[in-house]
């Protein structure tokens, strides 16, 4: 596999023409500055997006991009909105060179990456090699600074790679088998951010930095030690340093409070568009905290350009009465999410009875069709979602119709002669099923306590459920409480919402699926088991559960895509089959206001965390403002 920007799609958008052709447009906010020449603070082969190719407009610098958002920790969101990275997705999820100019794969494992000659952090000093190399041998692999050692896309059965300095621009990861985890996490809404800025960060290194300096900046902010001093700067992705240099569109501002956040362009940025102008189009984005409870009201008033954060289905009856006075539009994005709300039986529960019970496919399955999707659909989401397992969605490329239908019908008369099969034909005189042991089969569902809609759907899904003789029950707790309990085997089953990428490809991973780590809410202790090697949990003793593994296991070390996608599509027959768990509704839509004034937001898109990095793939830096506001993207 060869991937090189310049013979391939650029990303985002096709490559329209060689930069040197260009003529470049200097930014009239950033004249005066002090700054070099834009050419020169360009890279040497910059990355070219054809917006006309796209069917979108070429813009013009200038304006600031009015957002708000529900607490201050959520300024971190620039840097997945701005969704510069190594290598990122495409609106088509085809992973492509962004920072890098070019990627060279080998057999899947050996990865060359090539930065940009001439490339700039947004203080001015050179992007090299060196910035990757510290990452690696003086973060990632220093024991003081990563106790746990670098992060599990890093490793290939347990084994860190060979790392090599080719040159100033050039970098090779070799492993001993295939990583098929590498590039994926590079793209990712959360960066993993594998380089760092060097000239900054050695200031606070033990190995690099002046004694005494680091000494009295580890006092002055009363840290343990130069390792914790050194973390509390080294925080590329929570955009609380601004004195940290950064390759985002954006970078944090001096002087911000605490309700209000300032990100302003960054000079040095390695975007531009066909006619010359360095990107970001926006000088600036104003990040303003408000009451989660009124961003919708806010939105409604006017009182931003951009706003998706804190909205939901329930607000776009209020933002649609706003629009004309306001002078916004109201997109509806489908979520990525595999599905909205999603039912997970806990088949590691402790309770004997119960354990029985939710391993029986059969239970699982009449659980299933005894739910009117239908109805929740149109009760809760006006007919705008789609009835669906919780697998992936039409948009992916791996989709098949059983993979949305199978065992989702509302046939009460099935699921009752399921029930009657196993032998739950005992009921009580208000018609619930007894179970083996004798106590009511009532269901107690955990929820995080945090989504009404969660609570809604769990009513009209209990009214359903009492046709086939079960009774289930909302107990609200909240999210950690909830899955210490399944971790803890108390639990019998959970409301969450569905996993979260619903548009998946053969190259993305399927770890979320698979009782690989903890975060697996069907088997908890069977993911603990894995991800710690055995010291906790349980292993996994139940063969849907372990084919779900095989699977897995198969997609790690394959190279072909074939081979892949072969063992995506195991993986989503065994959840569909085997109702691992119960979907409801996917497909739901995100109320996304935009001024009527701000272009480039496509009318259609998916509004998905990772993949997508919300606005990231739809390249928000390419949004521009027209002044007149007579035009809508």
């Amino acid at each position: 596999m060869v991937v090189r920007a310049l013979a391939a799609a650029a990303l985002l958008l096709s490559l329209a023409a060689p930069a040197a052709a260009l003529d470049f447009v200097e930014t009239p906010s950033l004249e005066g500055k002090g700054l070099p020449p834009i050419a020169e603070r360009l890279p040497q082969v910059p990355l070219v997006v054809d917006l006309e190719a796209q069917g979108r407009k070429v813009g013009h610098p200038g304006g600031a991009i009015q957002t708000l958002i529900g607490r201050a920790k959520d300024a971190r969101l620039i840097n997945v909105w701005g969704y510069a990275r190594l290598v990122g997705y495409n609106e088509k999820f085809e992973l492509k060179p962004d920072i890098l100019e070019a990627v060279d794969v080998e057999d899947g494992r050996v990865f060359t990456l090539r930065l940009r000659k001439g490339h700039k952090w947004s203080d001015g000093a050179p992007f090299t090699s060196e910035d990757i190399r510290y990452w690696w041998e003086d973060i990632a692999t220093n024991t003081e600074l990563s106790p746990s050692g670098p992060e599990p896309f890093m490793l290939v059965n347990g084994e860190m790679p060979a790392f090599e300095v080719v040159d100033a621009e050039t970098v090779k990861f070799t492993w001993a088998a295939p990583n098929p985890l590498f590039l994926p996490a590079l793209a990712a809404a959360a960066d993993p951010f594998i380089y760092r800025p060097a000239h900054y960060l050695k200031n606070f290194h033990r190995k690099y930095g002046e004694e005494g300096k680091i000494a009295a900046l580890v006092q002055g902010k009363q840290v343990r030690n130069w390792a914790q001093l050194h973390n509390q700067l080294d925080e590329m992705y929570n955009a609380t340093n601004p004195d940290l240099p950064s390759l985002q569109p954006w970078v944090p501002s001096k002087g911000a409070s605490d309700r209000r956040l300032v990100m302003r362009r960054n000079p040095y940025f390695h975007r531009v568009d066909t006619a010359g102008h360095q990107l970001p189009y926006a000088d600036e984005v104003v990040m303003t905290v408000a009451d989660g409870k009124l961003i919708a009201a806010k939105a409604q008033a006017g009182e931003v350009d951009l706003q998706a954060r804190n909205l939901g289905f329930s607000d776009i009856t209020v933002l649609k009465k706003g629009q004309a006075n306001a002078k916004y539009h109201t997109l509806l994005w489908p979520s990525a999410k595999a599905n909205q709300i999603a039912i997970y039986p806990n088949l590691t529960v402790k309770d004997p009875t119960w354990r029985t019970l939710l391993r029986d496919v059969r239970f699982r399955r009449a659980l299933s069709l005894g739910i009117d999707r239908d109805m929740i659909n149109r009760t809760l989401f006006f007919g705008f979602g789609v009835p669906s397992n919780n697998a992936v969605l039409a948009q992916s490329e791996l989709f098949k119709e059983d993979y949305r239908t199978k065992w989702t019908g509302y046939d009460v008369a099935q699921a009752n002669a399921l029930l009657d099969e196993i032998g739950l034909t005992q009921r009580r005189s208000d018609g619930i099923r007894l179970m083996p042991d004798g106590r009511p089969l009532e269901i107690i569902v955990e929820t995080s306590g945090e989504s009404q809609e969660e609570s809604d759907a769990l009513q009209l899904v209990a009214e359903t459920w009492r046709e086939i003789g079960v009774a289930a029950f909302e107990k609200a707790s909240d999210r950690d409480n909830v899955r210490n309990r399944a971790l803890g085997g108390d639990l019998v089953m959970t409301v969450f919402s569905g996993y979260d990428n619903g548009v998946a490809t053969a190259d993305m991973s399927p770890a979320e699926r698979v009782p690989s780590d903890s975060a697996f809410l069907t088997g908890m202790a069977w993911g603990a088991y894995v991800d710690s090697k055995g010291t906790n949990g349980e292993k996994i003793d139940y063969a849907p559960a372990q084919k779900l593994m095989d699977a897995y296991k198969t997609w790690l070390g394959a190279v072909a895509e074939a081979d892949r996608a072969a063992a995506w599509h195991a993986i989503l027959d065994t959840h569909v089959d085997e109702v691992l768990t119960i979907g409801l509704v996917a497909e739901v839509r995100q109320p996304i206001v935009v001024k009527d004034k701000l272009q480039n937001v496509p009318k259609d898109g998916v509004w998905g965390w990772d993949p997508g990095a919300n606005f990231g793939v739809y390249g928000m830096d390419t949004f521009f403002f027209d002044e007149a506001g007579t035009g809508r993207s």
